[in-house]
């Protein structure tokens, strides 16, 4: 199952395909990710406001030159330098790492990532996802409009089902990806940024997948087909002909009817000493879906021109030795 919830993270972080890029843009975002569990508490008590109410971020992109920034951190992508310059906001520093160093990274956590899935398959009792996977994918117009950040949107809903060849989802189990989107008319400022961003991961990772490279490695480590089924989601996503200003995204687990079964019997073992534990604490059934995240991007304001100054390195900083 962990498999399944990284590759609904790789999804979820999914871009729009490729294209000719002139872009001149400004704009203001939101960006917000909750983690459910352990994980979610834990982010609640140390990731501070930015895990309790997002970031809020501006982002310019005036031609090969791209500035993301926010009250914390920031980056510029130059893509004629084939340089990211990550800044630190608080110490007013920064570092410059190149994209050969990072299709390195890549390609060591790839194979870091297939020799842990070998080696766990390796082990009495350990996992058989080799298996086949196919991914469904709908979408629905729920009829639904509202204005975001001055422009008409609708509501679209965009679900992504991965489950075991030849099995239902609820015999076979998987992950079930929803992405409820409030879709303007195609808007050709924020277009080009999401261009920008996919010319970016071409020249680095070769691939348009917007992930890390540990994500990424990780995702293409465990499913080999899975790259096939993020080309499908972006061909659907050029279908839609439109902009996403507000995108709120989740990713659910679906535990298999024998996982179920076997969750069941647990619980109904124990003895007359686990029962009287059992009602004492009032366990739950098991549920077979679990939420594993969600994310919300959500587009503040768009400003159709951008000068040089807009994706210069702030003033200020010092690289950092």
């Amino acid at each position: 199952m962990k498999r399944l919830t990284t590759v609904g993270v790789a999804l979820a972080l999914l871009c729009a395909s490729v294209g000719v890029l002139h872009a001149d843009v400004k704009t203001r975002k939101k960006d917000q990710v909750t983690f459910e569990g352990m994980l979610g508490r834990m982010a609640g008590m140390f990731g501070g406001s930015a895990a309790r109410d997002g970031v809020v971020s501006s982002v310019a992109v005036v031609g090969d030159r791209k500035l993301s920034l926010n009250d914390a951190s920031g980056e510029i992508i130059d893509l004629a330098e084939e340089r990211v310059y990550r800044l630190d906001v608080r110490r007013r520093t920064y570092t410059i790492v190149t994209f050969a160093e990072l299709r390195r990274q890549m390609e060591e956590a790839q194979a870091k990532a297939r020799k842990e899935v070998k080696e766990a398959e390796e082990q009495p009792g350990g996992p058989s996802d080799a298996r086949e996977m196919e991914v469904d994918f709908d979408i629905k117009d729920t009829g639904q409009r509202k204005a975001v950040a001055g422009y008409d949107t609708r509501q679209l809903i965009a679900t992504i089902t991965v489950r075991q060849k030849g099995m239902t989802l609820e015999e076979g189990g998987g992950m079930v990806l929803t992405s409820d989107m409030w879709m303007a008319d195609r808007i050709a400022a924020l277009g080009e940024i999401r261009e920008f961003d996919m010319k970016y991961f071409q020249a680095v990772y070769g691939s348009t997948l917007g992930a890390t490279a540990q994500q990424m490695a990780a995702a293409l480590a465990l499913y080999p087909g899975l790259q096939a089924a993020m080309q499908r989601m972006q061909e659907e996503g050029v279908k839609m002909n439109g902009t996403p200003l507000v995108t709120t995204t989740t990713v659910e687990t679906v535990k298999s009817k024998a996982e179920m079964a076997e969750a069941a019997r647990e619980s109904e073992g124990g003895g007359i000493g686990g029962r009287l534990a059992r009602r004492v604490m009032r366990k739950k059934p098991e549920e077979p879906r679990a939420r594993v995240m969600s994310s919300l991007t959500e587009v503040l304001s768009v400003e159709t021109s951008a000068a040089a100054a807009d994706v210069a390195l702030p003033d200020g900083f010092t690289l950092k030795k």
